[in-house]
């Protein structure tokens, strides 16, 4: 790491620059961010889905003068960051036109650079990182963390999780992402933890049972395929057999995190019937990736936890969510109309999501307010609620979009998970059928206004940065709306519900 400090500052990079990273999940990234770190600079990942024309939107918001890839996104970056002054591969085997393998960038340490003088000159309050939104409703945002909002966030989890030295670590979510980086970089280095990157997804159930995590943090999609999987294979705990959770690679997993989504009660259950805590957290790249999170030996299904040691809390007469403290951003970068928005005079963020605290402090997230339903007679939803309800009813179930705003029921687009399809095609009689009685199964735990009456099955994969879903799997309601408007409208154009 140090070499490549080193290496870094011979390029001229300095304090207050950026680093840009685009890269899968590899050692490399670890490498690269930390050494950008140690000089002071901010590093910034980019998603390995954005377009050119993306990847040039977001780096001349962060104006980097390094960027850091692979071979399979040089393309992109040379067409998305063609001003950049350096382009680092970390896999090269030879020289490549224009660009630096890293094993050219690495210098001596000491070879022009005290990187242990530039690291101790680093302030709390310096640029840590910026995490770039995933654009829902419009351009994304770039989200400035210092070292001082990360570090709240880090020792805030480390005393409700009772963190301890040491420890592994599975790192298979984007790095782009403040997930992965708060649970899987920045947390390890804090307790020492030994981390294992996963860079092609298919490969995490093998990685699993290789590390054997003692902490691991997922998608609530993620967690619901384990189930299903322990509950298709029959696993079980039989005298001197391996438990459900040791097959999985999960049997020294103190606890599991999930987040970025709602999460099934009867997930959070089923993990705690095997013994494994499942503690839901909730946070926003503007709150370095977490405010509250559930205490492993204090469980509430349907929540996500309790604030985090810092954290003030409290609902607008609108029901909307604010909070405030150190893990807070400085603001969106070169934005000062958009941080005056989300950023209130007295330091309150107002988060955008509708939430509820009980009476013994324990968050419930209702929905985004944007996203609320309010149907024909002026009811009001949540669409996520309910898409939840209808994914965990059958694993057949990938991506569900409901629609009921000024509706008089409610209708829903099901694509149908690729896995699960094992082979059959999307418009197989067998398979609407099977969606239909999971329909069925998940309506008889939803309110009657809340009921879905009739659905489509669209045959197509939505992919991550895709027209339907952002870089980080969340549906982008607006455009699936437009380009789903024929079927929509056809939905509630038939005779009545089925």
């Amino acid at each position: 790491m140090g070499r490549v400090a080193a290496g870094l500052a011979a390029l001229g990079v300095e304090r207050g620059d950026t680093v840009a990273l685009m890269l899968t999940n590899r050692p490399e990234f670890h490498i690269a961010d930390m050494a950008a770190l140690h000089l002071g600079a901010a590093p910034f990942s980019v998603y390995n889905t954005l377009t050119p024309r993306q990847i040039a939107e977001v780096c001349a918001n962060a104006g980097p003068r390094v960027a850091v890839t692979e071979r399979r996104f040089l393309e992109q970056v040379k067409l998305g960051m063609a001003d950049i002054e350096h382009v680092v591969l970390v896999d090269a085997d030879s020289g490549v036109e224009g660009v630096l393998r890293l094993e050219e960038l690495e210098a001596p340490i000491g070879s022009g650079i005290n990187v242990e003088e530039t690291w101790r000159a680093v302030d709390p309050e310096d640029l840590l990182t910026i995490i770039y939104t995933s654009g829902t409703t419009g351009p994304s945002k770039g989200v400035e963390l210092t070292h001082a909002n990360v570090l709240h966030v880090l020792r805030a989890m480390t005393e409700r999780f009772s963190m301890q030295p040491g420890g592994r670590a599975v790192s298979h979510l984007p790095a782009a992402h403040i997930g992965d980086r708060w649970a899987n970089h920045y947390w390890p280095v804090l307790v020492g933890a030994e981390v294992t990157c996963v860079p092609e997804p298919r490969d995490l159930h093998t990685t699993l049972k290789e590390v054997r995590p003692t902490y691991f943090g997922a998608v609530p999609r993620t967690w619901e395929k384990l189930k299903d999987t322990i509950e298709r294979s029959g696993l079980r705990h039989d005298a001197g057999e391996p438990g459900p959770l040791e097959s999985l690679g999960l049997g020294d997993c103190r606890f599991g995190i999930v987040g970025a989504a709602p999460t099934p009660p009867s997930v959070i259950e089923f993990f705690a019937g095997l013994g494994l805590p499942l503690c839901d957290v909730w946070g926003m790249s503007e709150t370095a990736g977490l405010a509250t999170a559930t205490p492993p030996e204090r469980i509430k299904a349907g929540s996500v936890g309790l604030p985090l040691p810092g954290v003030e809390l409290r609902t607008a007469p609108d029901g909307e969510l604010l909070l405030r403290g150190g893990m807070v951003m400085r603001g969106y970068r070169a934005d000062p109309a958009r941080t005056a928005e989300a950023l209130d005079e007295e330091g309150w963020l107002h988060t955008g999501d509708l939430a509820e605290v009980d009476d013994d402090g324990y968050v419930r997230i209702v929905d985004r307010k944007k996203d609320i339903i309010i149907n024909a007679s002026g009811k009001n939803m949540s669409p996520a609620n309910i898409e939840s309800v209808l994914k965990a009813a059958s694993p057949l179930v990938g991506h569900v979009v409901c629609i009921g705003d000024a509706r008089p029921y409610n209708v829903a687009l099901v694509v149908p998970d690729s896995e699960a399809l094992a082979g059959r095609p999307a418009s197989d009689p067998d398979v609407h059928s099977e969606i239909a009685s999971a329909i069925d199964r998940a309506n008889a735990d939803l309110a009657r206004v809340e009921q879905i009456k009739t659905f489509t099955v669209v045959d197509a994969e939505w992919l991550p940065g895709g027209v339907e879903l952002t870089p980080t799997m969340k549906l982008r309601r607006r455009p699936i709306m437009e380009k789903y408007a024929d079927r929509i409208e056809q939905l509630y154009d038939r005779s009545g519900p089925p």
